[in-house]
């Protein structure tokens, strides 16, 4: 699974919110963007879209997106005001593709599969 596929970044971003949700961890805007959202492999205008949709579904709250020139958005609240909803929890530990991402990311080690055992033990 490619680390820019949709699946995967809504993934970490729905286990790490509902690790802060659990108060397993306190926010960390640094260990978000590295091991979260990894904007050096995953452009900032994409991590804006998938945390739009994300918001959209219902999945997340606290995101606020502003239309800007030529019709993208940006971001007009920080990463630290996201909140994972109770559809969000369900979403992540429900839903079959979420599922499949996790089974692998179980399979490789790193920052994100401590994260995946912590949450969703």
């Amino acid at each position: 699974m490619a680390k820019n596929d949709y699946d995967y970044i809504v993934f970490k971003v729905l286990t790490y919110l509902y690790g802060l949700f659990k108060r397993e961890y306190t926010f960390d805007k640094i260990a978000f963007l590295k091991a979260i959202i990894r904007i050096d492999e995953v452009s900032e205008e994409y991590i804006t879209d998938i945390l739009r949709k994300m918001s959209e579904e219902g999945l997340i709250e606290g995101a606020v997106f502003q239309c800007v020139w030529g019709g993208e958005y940006i971001m007009a609240s920080g990463y630290e005001d996201l909140e994972i909803t109770t559809k969000g929890i369900h979403y992540l530990t429900e839903n079959s593709a979420m599922q499949k991402v996790r089974n692998t990311v179980l399979e490789r080690t790193g920052l994100i599969t401590t994260l995946v055992n912590l949450v969703l033990k």
